[in-house]
């Protein structure tokens, strides 16, 4: 019998949620497609997997024991969809890495182009990380790499190849009361309504929110924006204020957003990461020295294949060529 991996995933997903509301807005689908689905799976197996009520949904005998071996099905066809893009593009000669919107040139063309003199024959191809998914792809193997602004804790999760140190910024539009002060105390902005990303970003959204500095002080959320340009609007729009890499005020620098240091707020540590257990490839070796060469400006220590390496103290201005 031959099951939709689809199917299996909406299954998990009402198991762990317990209703097909909380299940389908997680699923990025309508609750009617859910529905469907769930009944198509329990057409396919001959059985009733939930029984229905106005609680909820609960998993019957039969949908608690397909749930035990639910979790390693997905996650076994997880690992042999990364070990198959990574061994196609391992064939094709091409890096995959993600980067964080606003904030590309960061990595500038002397980074692709020192990278091509290590790699001949290689190519990098860069991609914008998804709000929608905290692993930004690494996780599904659509990337190799990715550029994060992250807390260090981060590097317990993930090996992570330390560029350097960034102070965290406020970017509020022009016309608000505190864009005069040179400098803002974080006390002074608990208050304010925020610009959030989505639910599914994760540990994400509560980093961009300061949630760890607040010290269990609620934020007032003003706006959820999807992507960076619709952070930024709704900023300039004053539906809120947020924080951002203190690159962006200078590489995304506009006229009716003011960016400032933010006194209280702890910086971010810049890196190249990738999953637990992967080894670091040459190519991939390569990137990182390419980016301590063309970012930090030196050429930095050699790159271990597993854990964290040696952080510089900063990050400077780079220019795009």
């Amino acid at each position: 019998m031959d099951v939709d991996t689809r199917l299996l995933r909406s299954f998990a997903a009402v198991c762990e949620e317990g209703q097909l509301t909380a299940a389908a807005a997680r699923l990025f689908v309508s609750q009617p497609t859910l529905t469907k689905q769930i009944r198509q799976l329990e057409s396919l197996l001959g059985v009733e997997l939930f029984e229905r009520s106005r609680k909820g949904m609960a998993p019957t005998p039969a949908g608690r024991a397909l749930a035990e071996y639910t979790g390693s099905m997905l996650a076994g066809w997880e690992d042999a969809l990364r070990a198959t893009r990574a061994a196609a593009a391992e064939q094709v000669s091409t890096l995959r890495v993600g980067f964080e919107g606003g904030i590309i040139n960061v990595m500038s063309r002397r980074t692709v182009a020192d990278f091509t003199r290590r790699m001949p024959g290689w190519q990098v191809e860069l991609r914008q990380n998804n709000w929608f998914d905290p692993t930004s792809g690494l996780a599904t193997g659509e990337i190799d790499l990715t550029l994060w602004h992250a807390p260090p804790s981060l590097s317990e999760q993930y090996n992570v190849a330390v560029l350097g140190e960034e102070p965290r910024c406020a970017a509020l539009p022009v016309g608000h009361r505190l864009a005069r002060r040179a400098v803002i105390d974080f006390t002074d902005l608990l208050d304010e309504p925020f610009v959030a990303i989505p639910h599914e970003a994760g540990h994400w959204r509560d980093y961009w929110l300061a949630v760890r500095e607040r010290g269990g002080r609620p934020v007032r959320i003003g706006a959820v924006a999807h992507n960076a340009d619709e952070w930024l609007t709704a900023v300039v729009c004053g539906q809120g204020i947020g924080f951002a890499p203190e690159t962006m005020s200078r590489l995304a620098p506009r006229e009716d957003v003011a960016y400032r240091p933010v006194r209280g707020l702890s910086p971010s540590q810049v890196g190249l990461y990738w999953l637990k257990g992967r080894e670091l490839t040459p190519a991939m070796a390569a990137f990182v020295r390419s980016c301590r060469a063309t970012i930090v400006g030196q050429a930095g220590p050699e790159v271990p294949a597993r854990g964290s390496a040696p952080a510089a103290r900063a990050v400077p201005p780079v220019r795009a060529v």
